[in-house]
């Protein structure tokens, strides 16, 4: 059972998150350790040669990554990205991309996880991630 909703991490964004707010960054489902979100394609986000630039990628998959964390642990701001890489597989065409982010190891002070990154309508991944956070101590433990 995730341990953040959809609608937490809406609130979240709006109030926290202004980047993702700014890119139009819309979160669709949440599981125990999974999260999975849209970035809306808009021309703003394209580079020379007709794609999806890089920074918009690996925003929205450091943006899964952190709603991946809090599905995982629960509200916790001050978790911060301690190392994130990206490797672009194939050129995302003019189209909205998908992000879904999982954990693949939840310790006490590090959260390890990957984000796999499509275009919408499309099987094959345009970016894969690997994302690390750490996580502040809980004083109420």
């Amino acid at each position: 059972m995730s341990r953040f909703t959809v609608e937490e991490f809406r609130t979240l964004m709006r109030d926290h998150l202004p980047v993702a707010v700014a890119m139009g960054v819309e979160p669709l489902e949440f599981g125990a350790g999974y999260a999975e979100l849209r970035l809306p394609y808009h021309d703003d986000l394209l580079r020379p040669g007709g794609t999806v630039n890089g920074p918009a990628l690996m925003t929205l998959a450091d943006i899964a990554m952190y709603a991946a964390v809090f599905t995982a642990i629960g509200r916790a701001e001050l978790a911060v990205t301690t190392s994130l890489t990206i490797n672009f597989l194939r050129k995302p065409p003019r189209a909205d991309v998908i992000a879904k982010a999982r954990m693949l190891k939840l310790g006490k002070r590090l959260a390890v996880g990957e984000v796999e990154l499509y275009s919408e309508g499309d099987a094959e991944m345009v970016a894969h991630v690997t994302a690390t956070y750490s996580i502040p101590p809980d004083r109420s433990r």
